[in-house]
């Protein structure tokens, strides 16, 4: 199986529309503003190497890099660029395409050659849409995921159990797809600290810490294992959720009250479109400076759009009293169609 990653996606399409912006530090975030509040989505390789990373405040990401080029994020032009993108890779003799993401799509192929299946994938990717893409081979999704690192920019790695503790084991755990700077710090606190140790570790030592589900994931994880089978099952989205992130933080309780309802018509929209009822709601707020908390609540299997509005205000009366706001987001769950995908990560037992 191949996990094919278009290198530093969004950059790249403004590239394409901006030949001129070739070689240049660019960060796009928000509407291009770095004096609003907002976040990086992407930046080039030449910005990264500044420090600057996908969900830093823009503002911070311009101090970093006072030359870069901020642009705007246009999700409609990115949308059409994956779609051509994902389109090819259907084309491609004999390939099983799951798509993750609109820069990212597991491919299951039978070849006994498989980089140079990779290499006519990517040759068919750039000539098509003048992309560049790296390529993982895996013997399971997580080494392939984990593989296309190792390929960036435009190149081509394998991992497999052969070779997975060779490239990964001395690594901390942290470099492993699913494993952040929290996980890893509560697995150094059980003598953790490499992937390798992780790998050895016997999968019951981590249920005190992680639960009977988790725990013997994260084993699975050390080791590269987990699912084998690429599945193009139309994948189902699980729920919808718009934020808001105000330029001046929200100190009124009808400031309130108008954007969690302004977030709830958002919302709706999108889940009318999917036809299927609203199970639960997570109002999300974050507290001036930078404080975020969740709220969320089950409800009764409901379309009615002016009950779900009235159970997310019923989430909003527990936001705190006069504390400043500066973003407000809310999603909603929805329930599942009996035939839809199991599992939102490859590496979460589903798929």
């Amino acid at each position: 199986m191949l996990h094919v990653d278009l290198d530093q996606f969004i950059a790249a399409v403004e590239v394409l529309r901006r030949p001129e912006l070739a070689g240049l530090p660019i960060i796009v975030g928000g509407r291009g503003d770095p004096t609003e509040r907002a976040v990086v989505s992407t930046a080039s390789y030449e910005a990264r190497a500044f420090g600057v990373g996908s969900g830093m405040p823009l503002r911070i990401a311009a101090r970093k890099v006072p030359d870069a080029v901020i642009l705007p994020v246009d999700a409609e032009e990115y949308l059409a660029a994956s779609e051509t993108v994902m389109g090819t890779l259907r084309g491609q003799p004999g390939a099983t395409v799951q798509v993750l993401g609109w820069d990212e799509a597991f491919i299951g192929i039978t070849t006994d050659d498989p980089e140079g299946y990779a290499r006519q994938l990517q040759a068919a990717v750039l000539e098509r849409t003048r992309l560049h893409c790296s390529v993982g081979i895996g013997d399971t999704l997580v080494r392939a995921k984990v593989a296309t690192g190792f390929g960036k920019p435009a190149g081509v790695f394998r991992l497999t159990a052969d070779n997975w503790l060779d490239v990964m084991g001395d690594r901390p755990t942290r470099e492993l797809w699913g494993v952040g700077a929290k996980v890893s710090g509560r697995l150094a606190k059980l003598g953790i600290h490499t992937v390798a140790e992780l790998a050895a570790c016997d999968p019951a030592d981590l249920v005190p810490e992680f639960g009977p589900k988790m725990g013997p994931w994260y084993a699975e994880l050390g080791r590269g294992d987990g699912a084998s089978v690429v599945d193009d099952t139309p994948w189902v989205a699980r729920g919808h959720s718009r934020e808001i992130t105000f330029q001046q933080d929200l100190t009124e309780p009808a400031q309130v009250d108008d954007a969690v309802r302004e977030l709830t018509k958002r919302v709706l929209e999108d889940v009318v479109a999917e036809g299927r009822p609203v199970i639960g709601l997570t109002l999300k707020i974050r507290y001036a400076p930078f404080a975020t908390t969740t709220r969320a609540r089950r409800i009764p299997a409901t379309s009615d759009g002016a009950e779900i509005l009235a159970r997310a205000v019923d989430l909003a009366a527990e936001i705190e009293p006069g504390r400043p706001i500066r973003l407000l987001g809310l999603r909603a769950e929805m329930a599942m169609p009996d035939d839809a995908r199991q599992g939102h990560t490859p590496t979460r037992g589903g798929w």
